[in-house]
């Protein structure tokens, strides 16, 4: 009589075990294996050469100082054209909000002279398109010092590009991330703060001109009238269909 031989497999338990080794020795050889992918935050990296290498808008003060001696009754030719000239880079700079400040010293052997020079300093903003609330005048102590200036300042934006070539750490020869390298787009991004004429424009669109009210008001009292509000066109202006 014959007997039946059956062979038994391992037992759950150690099935289970042996996928948790299995699964523990994966998990090691994948961390072995893992690479630099470049600058991370918060799970995503940092591809965007804007954000990678950043410009740095800042507002730094511009300052024209004017010396102006005692007995002088106002300011010099050549200060008149300094003052111009100081703010027309004011407006070409969109200062926004900022005011032209004119700071005057106190207590000095000039301080006469100064405040004549403070009007004529007015004069000449206000002769050129400035308002008076776009112009502040402010005193400080000059009796320390003999014949102190009076200061005309604004705060300007200033734009700091990043520093490149420092960082060589990365094999471009090997790259299975597909990143760009760190230094990607560093150089663009330290000409632009170099070269941009206002660098206001890279933190946002400019602020509005003044509106043209002639025409505005011309536009709206025809619509008011209930005229045709565009202007008019001559013949030769106006599109002629023909029709087959």
């Amino acid at each position: 009589m014959s007997k039946k031989i059956t062979t038994r497999g391992p037992s759950p338990a150690r099935l289970g075990g042996a996928k948790v080794v299995s699964m523990a020795v994966l998990a090691c050889l994948v961390a072995g294996c893992k690479h630099d992918e470049g600058t991370r935050v918060a799970s995503w990296a940092l591809v965007d050469p804007n954000e990678r290498h950043p410009i740095m808008v800042s507002q730094q003060p511009a300052t024209l100082s004017l010396r102006v001696p005692r007995g002088a009754s106002g300011l010099a030719p050549s200060q008149r054209a300094e003052v111009v000239e100081f703010a027309n880079r004011f407006r070409a700079s969109d200062s926004g909000n900022s005011r032209l400040v004119i700071s005057a010293p106190g207590g000095s052997s000039n301080e006469v002279a100064a405040m004549n020079a403070v009007q004529d300093v007015r004069d000449l903003l206000m002769d050129g398109g400035f308002s008076e609330n776009s112009i502040a005048v402010e005193a400080y102590h000059g009796g320390g010092s003999h014949e102190p200036p009076i200061r005309i300042s604004y705060m300007r934006f200033v734009a700091e590009g990043p520093v490149c070539g420092q960082d060589w750490s990365e094999n471009l020869a090997r790259n299975p991330s597909n990143f760009n390298y760190p230094d990607f787009g560093c150089a663009n991004q330290h000409n632009l703060a170099a070269m941009v004429a206002n660098p206001a424009d890279l933190l946002g669109p400019r602020t509005e001109g003044p509106r043209n009210a002639e025409r505005r008001d011309d536009v709206f009292g025809k619509y008011v009238k209930g005229k045709v509000t565009g202007a008019e066109k001559s013949e030769d202006e106006r599109v002629k269909v023909q029709s087959n």
